[in-house]
């Protein structure tokens, strides 16, 4: 009877421990978070962020930030290769980049009971450079491709950022190989190196980002001594009447060859700060950023004028 009683009054205290253990703060990354208040615009969230795209991702979170006071970002930032193991393993559940998830990697997630939401939010270009001083500044798709299937004798070199970046993906999928050649197409560390080294190798091509060239263009990096080029499409496809370059109004209209989509993806299989997030990017206001930025939005908001009759 003694056991029975005690268990009568440990049973409500074991209820009151556990109710109190779920609603408790937790630590992440030294901070106090009550994974009972996270919403759309409060608590933390990490998010990987392909470099390329890493200069408008701040400015929307900073923006965001100045309205929600109690969202926190923790932003981890890399080369699309290196940052995709990280949101696979399930480490982060939030990704931005220029491509969607592969049938293999949704599978992943949808295993775990988790259906990835995917948007669209921004359109990229990829810029090819050349030294200011090189008086050939246009190239066409078809010359491009032949560098890279290693099928020209034009002399011309391309140079990328880095081996696991997504501009190397782009155009490995564009020219359809599964290797680069072993001359004409050569990989850096980063786009800084790729400035330098075009600044001083007139017979080199540079690729790219356009948001990273927007962002970066400053005196100390060398920017100021390289040119966009114009580029021609093959034939029988937008863009292959002229040589165009990525200003914003060819991303927009959709002319400039060498596109790319931006997208978020939200893995957390929740409605938090991650899905607030994505929102907003979707949103008028992050909409606006992004032209800001200098890239093409996904989606133009028609302006709307109030005409006054003044007579």
């Amino acid at each position: 009877m003694t056991i029975i009683n005690s268990m009568r009054y440990l049973i409500p205290i074991l209820i009151v421990f556990v109710l109190a253990s779920c609603n408790s703060p937790v630590k992440r990354d030294g901070k106090d978070v009550d994974p009972a208040l996270e919403t759309r615009t409060m608590g933390l969230v990490k998010i990987l962020v392909d470099e390329s795209f890493s200069s408008v991702i701040d400015d929307q979170i900073s923006v965001f930030k100045s309205d929600y006071k109690d969202a926190e970002f923790e932003v981890i930032t890399g080369n699309e290769g290196k940052i995709v193991p990280s949101f696979v393993n399930d480490s982060v559940r939030v990704i931005v980049m220029s491509r969607m998830l592969t049938p293999q990697e949704d599978t992943i997630y949808r295993k775990r009971s988790i259906v990835p939401k995917t948007s669209r939010f921004a359109i990229d270009g990829i810029s090819l450079i050349t030294s200011a001083d090189n008086l050939d500044s246009n190239i066409t798709v078809e010359e491009v491709i032949g560098i890279l299937k290693g099928e020209t004798s034009s002399g011309k070199s391309l140079v990328f950022d880095n081996a696991y970046s997504s501009t190397v993906r782009y155009f490995m999928e564009l020219a359809q190989i599964k290797t680069l050649p072993t001359q004409g197409v050569y990989t850096l560390k980063n786009n800084n190196d790729v400035i330098k080294y075009v600044v001083d190798h007139k017979n080199y091509i540079g690729v790219v980002g356009v948001n990273w060239l927007l962002t970066n263009n400053t005196a100390s990096n060398g920017v100021g001594k390289v040119r966009m080029m114009g580029i021609k499409n093959l034939k029988g496809k937008k863009g292959d009447d002229n040589f165009y370059k990525p200003v914003q109004t060819n991303l927009i209209s959709g002319i400039y060859p060498f596109l790319r989509n931006v997208y978020i993806i939200n893995c957390e299989g929740k409605d938090g700060l991650g899905t607030g997030f994505a929102n907003w990017l979707m949103s008028p206001r992050g909409q606006l950023i992004v032209l800001k930025s200098g890239l093409g939005p996904h989606k133009l908001n028609p302006r709307e004028f109030n005409l006054k009759n003044t007579n």
